[in-house]
């Protein structure tokens, strides 16, 4: 009896105590499970603004290139639109289906007569939250600062961003979460002393494997990140300004002077490039227009520019001299003005060398505004890059953009596009409203890359 009480009382401990091991291995799972949860919701929260609708990303993809936030475009400024629209639903259906609102709204029949040829694309795809980010954004628009200041800087905009506070706050957040860890493990520590369970030293977080290779995984996905967003920028040069041998202004040429593009870029609706002026187109007018009398010229970091003195340089380049208004003499036979030489302009819209655009096709065909991709050019007092240039960028314009088709009735649109007789008829029996670029295969590489 004594044997079998003394088996009984040991077994009963042994499975007392296994019970309470167990029991802590399940607080221990817990409670580990618990914080790690936290930490991950946490960062989840905090870093919300990663997923949630981006009203500047969703404007500049959708709306960019034909609107302006503050500013009349190819459409009207957006800014204000709730004090415009008929009533608050207004817009979700104009944005979802505008040619089938200009056929039966009257504001919208409206807006179209004041902009027309011009309608805008359907955006059906668009959620309502996605829409309000957009319009919230652009109801919260200030005009950013100057594009590049003249000591190098980059530029500000005038909208917050509030990445730095989700950053610190992430990583309070995740000390907490280390320290809770921590008490977590001292607590049971003290709990298995009073059990009477004895058990080696906690590992220090610095040496927990799981901590390293998570803090090594954590590394590696931010260092790629940056490694991946900077080899996709290689060679990009938005907002690129360098410095050129004569202060040209197109906020004095095409905009107060209103001198259409093509005058001085005539080669860009019938040719693959733009073209550089000569130094004759810039003389057609400069031998009659001696100084500058227009508003003052001011740089971008707020030093005036003396508009007399950048024409002065122009007739030093072309070899020309104001007083007696004629070329100085060709002595060495050349052909040339004695003194003349070309203009160094430095290039600032690059495109890779396998990449091929061609801009009568854009213009002439396409029938797109220089503004489209080089921005409010008569705005600028002097030329910078205003778009990315990026695939994406080009992509995202292609399957907005709509074809100019022939209408045989009316006479009206591009005779170049008369070949897809399928999307005439299709628009015709009113299956589709317009037909953008990318399904006439806008998007295919072999259109971009030769």
């Amino acid at each position: 009896m004594s044997i079998s009480y003394l088996t009984f009382v040991r077994e009963k401990v042994f499975f007392s105590t296994l019970a309470q091991l167990t029991d802590m291995s399940r607080y221990r799972i817990f409670i580990n499970k618990a914080v790690l949860s936290l930490l991950f919701i946490v960062i989840l929260s905090s870093n919300n603004h990663l997923f949630a609708a981006d009203g500047e990303a969703l404007f500049k993809a959708n709306c960019a290139n034909c609107h302006k936030p503050d500013a009349d475009y190819t459409g009207p400024a957006l800014k204000g639109w709730s004090k415009r629209e008929p009533n608050a639903e207004w817009h979700y259906k104009w944005i979802a289906n505008p040619a089938q609102m200009i056929a039966s709204d009257p504001y919208a029949k409206q807006l179209f007569e004041k902009w027309k040829p011009t309608v805008m694309t359907a955006f059906a795809n668009l959620k309502k939250d996605e829409i309000d980010a957009i319009m919230k954004y652009v109801d919260d628009y200030t005009p950013p600062a100057a594009p590049m200041a003249a000591s190098g800087g980059a530029s500000s905009g005038g909208e917050s961003d509030n990445s730095m506070l989700f950053g610190i706050l992430t990583l309070i957040l995740a000390v907490v979460a280390l320290i809770l860890l921590q008490v977590n493990s001292n607590l049971r520590k003290l709990s298995d002393e009073k059990e009477k369970i004895f058990r080696g030293e906690p590992v220090p977080f610095y040496r927990n494997k799981t901590y390293i290779m998570a803090a090594v995984l954590l590394l590696f996905a931010i260092g790629g990140y940056f490694v991946i967003n900077g080899a996709i920028g290689l060679g990009r040069q938005e907002k690129y300004q360098p410095v050129q041998p004569i202060y040209y202004s197109h906020k004095v040429h095409a905009g107060t002077n209103q001198i259409s593009c093509l005058y001085c870029h005539g080669s860009a609706q019938d040719s693959k490039h733009a073209g550089i002026p000569s130094v004759n187109v810039c003389m057609n007018c400069h031998m009659a227009i001696k100084e500058y009398k227009g508003d003052p010229i001011v740089r971008e970091d707020g030093s005036t520019v003396n508009g007399t003195e950048e024409i002065q340089k122009l007739y030093s380049y072309a070899g020309w001299n104001p007083t007696t208004k004629q070329y100085n003499p060709d002595n060495n036979g050349d052909g040339v003005p004695d003194g003349a030489k070309p203009i160094s302009w430095v290039k600032i819209h690059n495109l890779p060398d396998h990449v091929y655009f061609n801009h009568s096709q854009h213009i002439k065909v396409g029938k797109q505004q220089c503004q489209t991709c080089h921005g409010n050019i008569q705005e600028m007092p002097e030329v910078y890059q205003f778009s990315t240039l990026s695939m994406g960028w080009c992509i995202n314009c292609h399957r907005e953009s709509k074809v100019d088709f022939y209408n045989k009735e009316t006479g009206e649109g591009n005779k170049f596009y008369s070949i897809y007789e399928k999307f005439h008829e299709d628009i015709k029996n009113h299956k589709l409203d317009s037909v953008t670029v990318e399904k006439i295969g806008g998007t295919e590489c072999q259109k971009c890359h030769y």
